[in-house]
């Protein structure tokens, strides 16, 4: 399967997925971030952002890590994921349910061990978003620690 990114996808085992290159970037029906990148031609390791320094995985570490967030371990690689993977489901204060991404799109995100504690940071961003949430076993009892806007600079 071809990938603009450079990213081996057969290794993934979603057989929904297309392949980014045969359906233009929208490999399961959503957009792919890391695709639309290439196809702007982000930085000069188009082609190649899984095994060269990439500019837009860059520019969302140095952001995750500015977060200052005491417990969550230094962030020093984003993976490609799923929509449906990552699209937990929060519960508001008032007991509305929320979710945040579209499950058909490909986000750059990561998983971390909260330091001394059971539970994991998940991170996933988009274009426009970052979100850090903390959960136990399976992503039960999510919680959303940062959700905010990104800065464009």
């Amino acid at each position: 399967m071809k990938t603009k990114c450079g990213l081996d996808c057969s290794e993934c085992g979603c057989k929904e997925c297309g392949g980014c290159t045969e359906t233009g970037g929208r490999p399961f029906g959503g957009t792919c971030m890391i695709a639309l990148c290439c196809d702007e031609k982000g930085c000069e390791n188009c082609g190649r952002s899984f095994e060269a320094p990439c500019r837009l995985k860059e520019e969302l570490i140095a952001e995750f890590n500015a977060l200052g967030i005491e417990d969550m371990e230094e962030i020093t690689d984003l993976y490609a994921l799923n929509g449906a993977f990552v699209n937990l489901a929060y519960t508001l204060p008032g007991g509305q349910e929320i979710r945040f991404w579209d499950d058909a799109r490909v986000y750059l995100g990561n998983q971390v061990h909260k330091k001394g504690s059971d539970r994991c940071y998940g991170l996933t961003a988009d274009e426009s978003y970052l979100l850090v949430c903390e959960y136990g076993e399976g992503g039960s009892d999510a919680e959303i620690v940062v959700y905010r806007r990104r800065e464009k600079g």
